[in-house]
């Protein structure tokens, strides 16, 4: 059974000495394990394939790691979007039938955001792009954003929403009072990514940029960042409400695709299954952060069927990223 996972991580040099500048911070304060994985970050070759073989892992579909370029000024943005993404097109070209790729794009300017999706995926054939969260407590249904959202639904490509931090105030407001370490993890992995991901997602449904590009697919990790337990409550803001052209579980079922991503947890992956259906669920480990081992053994476990789990496994994502 082939196996493709979708949101797996690298960073470049560029980024280490910039936005990513934290993760070399925490290696050399957490020691071996961060190291490790700040390593594991920044190899793109043989290591990493042989990583892949030993966990059963055909390919990996590579994006930079959070933060990316969300959180930067409009020309730094730019420049290192094109850097990475020139760095991961040639990744791509020394190993193209084990890695692929989604696109960096400077939200901060979204028609050179737009252009930049452009040049990746008809000159370099990427599968779409990866945008980090909000960009500065902006979110995608501010129509500013909008040249990114019209050119990947006219491309027929998805974007990846990855988590990242809330904004300041809101993690000031709702994950303060406790110590620097719990806030921080409360924030982030622990709760924080996970909500914000989901409430960026709402945001985009009822700011209505579904209704005004209702091909536009968007690709959330983490069994669905808590989106599908409440899917069916969202509905009790219904269309005379919202205005909106469908009820919002029905977008949740038709504009959005779910992955894994180090979510190896039954019950969560049940109600997924159950509320969108199997055709809008994909595999992914969320590699170095999570183990490519454990997730490859979870959907051996998964009580589905031989052809759903080979649906999981690679052909949902063959079909939407066109690999």
């Amino acid at each position: 059974m082939r196996t493709i996972t979708l949101e797996e991580h690298f960073a470049t040099p560029g980024f280490i000495d910039g936005p990513g500048r934290d993760l070399k911070d925490r290696a050399l304060q957490f020691g071996r394990p961060a190291a490790k994985v700040l390593e594991q970050l920044c190899e793109v070759g043989d290591k990493r394939i042989a990583d892949m073989d030993a966990a059963g892992i055909d390919v990996q579909v590579l994006s930079l790691t959070s933060p990316g370029t969300e959180q930067l000024e409009a020309a730094e943005a730019i420049a290192l979007a094109q850097d990475t993404n020139d760095f991961l097109a040639e990744a791509v070209k020394q190993h193209p039938r084990r890695f692929a790729g989604l696109a960096t794009l400077p939200t901060a300017v979204p028609e050179k955001g737009a252009d930049e999706l452009e040049r990746m995926v008809q000159k370099h054939r990427f599968g779409g792009a990866v945008i980090n969260g909000h960009h500065r407590g902006r979110y995608l249904d501010d129509k500013v954003f909008w040249p990114i959202l019209e050119r990947a639904e006219s491309l027929n490509v998805p974007i990846y929403l990855h988590p990242t931090q809330p904004p300041k105030p809101v993690i000031e407001t709702s994950f303060g009072g406790f110590s620097p370490e719990v806030t921080n993890l409360l924030a982030g992995p622990g709760w924080g990514w996970h909500i914000e991901t989901a409430i960026h997602v709402i945001r985009m449904i009822l700011g209505g940029v579904f209704d005004r590009y209702p091909k536009l697919q968007i690709v959330v990790g983490h069994l669905g960042e808590g989106l599908p337990f409440m899917l069916q409550r969202l509905d009790l803001m219904p269309t005379t409400m919202t205005r909106l052209n469908r009820p919002i579980s029905a977008y949740l079922r038709e504009n959005l695709h779910y992955t894994f991503s180090g979510f190896n947890f039954m019950a969560p992956f049940l109600d997924l299954f159950l509320q969108v259906g199997v055709d809008r669920i994909m595999f992914s480990a969320d590699y170095p952060y999570a183990s490519m081992a454990q997730a490859r053994a979870f959907l051996d476990q998964v009580p589905v069927s031989a052809i759903d789990r080979e649906r999981i496994a690679h052909a949902n994502a063959e079909r939407l990223f066109g690999l």
